[in-house]
């Protein structure tokens, strides 16, 4: 019997992994929040300081700016208040029919159906800050058994 074909292991794992829905992540950028990786166990804080070290030496050569990170969800246009609308890049006015009529606030371009339109919107940050000092993780599963909170599977 011949054995079986080995599967070389992807050359792009961050992309592959971020590419996939992953918090924290967008097309062009990762966020860490902080509160969390200082709360992960002491020998994972180890690596991942090692690996962002690494990073950083490897392009520290180029004029990172300062990032401004806001967290959002993706809300309907029409969902939102003025404020939040504004926030996301638009606004709400009175048509001559008397709707509410939503044009992006940089083109004044009106947006076709707001009732289907979905904008990353300001919400409050509903993870802790840093200086809320250690967030508990949840349980790890252990090794070959069920998640927590998840009955056992009753098998063949």
């Amino acid at each position: 019997m011949a054995p079986e074909p080995v599967v070389p292991a992807s050359t792009t794992p961050v992309r592959d992994y971020l590419d996939r829905p992953t918090p924290g992540a967008t097309q062009d950028h990762l966020v860490v929040p902080r509160s969390l990786a200082q709360s992960m166990p002491l020998r994972w804080q180890q690596v991942f300081v090692g690996l962002l070290a690494d990073l950083h030496d490897a392009y520290g050569h180029l004029d990172w700016p300062d990032y401004k990170v806001t967290p959002c969800r993706w809300e309907v246009l029409i969902d939102l208040d003025e404020q939040q609308a504004m926030a996301a890049g638009y606004v709400a006015e009175l048509g001559p029919d008397g709707q509410l009529e939503y044009r992006e606030a940089q083109t004044d371009e009106p947006v076709d159906d707001a009732a289907h339109h979905r904008v990353l919107a300001p919400v409050d940050d509903p993870l802790p800050p840093a200086s809320a000092g250690r967030v508990e993780p949840r349980p790890a599963a252990p090794l070959g058994g069920p998640e927590p909170d998840r009955p056992r599977k009753r098998g063949r």
